[in-house]
């Protein structure tokens, strides 16, 4: 006897259940699509307050570092409130909603409209920071959003949408403008999600990024991070070791924008390694390096068991035993050579840093080049100078969307107090990383702009006017 046909939901019940999500959030962005400014800032404010409160913070930290196992609970307390805290200040006094700009000149006024639903896939490294960055942000254009966590961290996203349910809630904002995907979190639900979406933001794996643009759904994707730092021979070299130590070790080098490589001048070579150092930086022997390298790249992968590890963890899994490293806050590994074959010029995420000695300022370019060839490319470089020409010369040549100078480059690279960067949590790396962006991502990738345009007087120009200085020098 034949079977029953089965019903569409149960031959597609990851299809099925984002289709529900998804009609939840249009009814509710549609309840709001008349929201005033000062309603939506009202709204934006609930949720971020949703994560700065100290009692939601601490809570999501520390549920976040059990669950996942990555980072500090005292750096993620703090990278959720500083992250926040100047999301809200960039957003501080911001149109996006109504008429944005007017340019009488041009005939053109332009209106912010919502993108729609956005699908917000985020990784378990920031399982509290990115959607939370990622929910400001669609919530200021007036858009729904559905987060897809990684399976590791939906319990920390679980815990934030309770939080920003309960704020949402108090200022009378429908609640399923906010939704998550439901546990067990699946790749079928999350590519599913980034299907039916109408905006697809994607912070996390390769393998997550490029699914998002293959999705069919517009997509706001951001590349790999394997940042490398020149330290030259005009640099405030105390400055730059506590600089790049403070960076590299923070959150066990979770983030994306941690320092990986740093190419030091032959000529302060020796003092920088110096105060490296004396900020807690260890250098391995040769035999040292190379028992650490089968422990983070066994197979020629890096391995999850040392990814946001502290030093001491990731002396054990190896095998390393001496006191002045098993003690130090970052590991230090020479190199000369780059890719495949010498996995320590890659991303290690973790606080592995990796040194290299550079002639002069050529070759220092011409290292941290070939880093990018084979990791990187398109993210952000940073350089520690006094030396301006070496500067542009970065802006100029070197494939980065972001050249951080004398700064503590995780901290500095998505937003700062002191720099003018948007404060984000996701770093577009352009065509040179296969993103769509090239800036740091912020809320006016969330919106879309229609445009009025009315006549303006004929300015139409002659030929003589666009090919007069041709036709003299190369005539007609």
């Amino acid at each position: 006897m034949k079977s029953q046909a089965q019903s569409p939901a149960t031959q597609h019940p990851a299809r099925e259940v984002v289709a529900q999500l998804i009609r939840k959030a249009r009814a509710a962005q549609k309840s709001c699509e008349r929201y005033s400014q000062e309603q939506l800032d009202e709204v934006v404010t609930a949720a971020g307050w949703a994560i700065i409160n100290p009692e939601h913070n601490r809570a999501l930290a520390e549920l976040a570092v059990k669950d996942t196992g990555l980072g500090t609970v005292a750096d993620k307390i703090t990278k959720n409130h500083r992250k926040t805290l100047g999301l809200l200040r960039d957003l501080k006094g911001t149109k996006s909603t109504g008429v944005i700009a007017e340019y009488p000149g041009k005939g053109i006024t332009e209106i912010a409209r919502p993108a729609g639903v956005v699908a917000a896939v985020v990784p378990s490294t920031n399982p509290g920071a990115t959607p939370a960055n990622n929910i400001i942000n669609a919530l200021k254009c007036g858009n729904a959003i559905i987060v897809a966590p990684s399976p590791k961290g939906a319990s920390t996203s679980t815990l934030l949408l309770k939080y920003v349910h309960e704020e949402l809630r108090r200022v009378g904002a429908p609640l399923d403008l906010v939704q998550q995907l439901p546990a067990p979190v699946t790749k079928e639900l999350t590519t599913e999600l980034m299907r039916q979406a109408d905006l697809v933001a994607v912070t996390g794996s390769q393998n997550n990024v490029r699914a998002g643009y293959s999705s069919g759904t517009p997509c706001v994707g951001v590349g790999l991070g394997n940042v490398a730092v020149i330290v030259d021979e005009s640099a405030d070299l105390a400055d730059a070791a506590a600089k790049i130590m403070r960076s590299k070790v923070f959150d066990n080098a979770t983030s994306c924008s941690s320092e990986n490589s740093v190419i030091i001048h032959e000529k302060v070579y020796a003092q920088m390694m110096a105060s490296l150092a004396q900020e807690g930086g260890a250098l391995l022997t040769p035999a040292e390096k190379e028992t650490l390298q089968k422990a983070v790249f066994p197979g020629g992968k890096l391995s999850p068991a040392i990814t946001a590890q502290p030093v001491s963890k990731i002396c054990a899994v190896a095998g390393l035993t001496r006191p002045n490293l098993v003690n130090a806050r970052c590991l230090l590994v020479e190199e000369t050579g780059f890719g495949r074959d010498h996995p320590f010029s890659g991303e290690k995420l973790s606080p592995v840093l990796t040194v290299y000695r550079a002639r002069d300022f050529d070759h220092a370019f011409a290292i941290t080049r070939a880093i990018y060839d084979y990791m990187g490319n398109g993210h952000s470089c940073g350089i520690h100078t006094r030396n301006e020409e070496h500067i542009r010369r970065l802006g100029h040549e070197m494939t980065v969307c972001r050249v951080i100078v004398n700064q503590a480059h995780a901290m500095a690279n998505g937003g700062s107090f002191d720099n003018g960067l948007p404060f984000s949590l996701s770093m577009g790396c352009g065509t040179w990383g296969r993103n769509s962006i090239s800036e740091n991502l912020n809320y006016r990738h969330f919106m879309n702009i229609t445009r009025i345009v009315t006549t303006i007087p004929e300015d139409q120009p002659s030929e003589e006017d666009l090919f007069g200085p041709y036709w003299k020098k190369y005539g007609k």
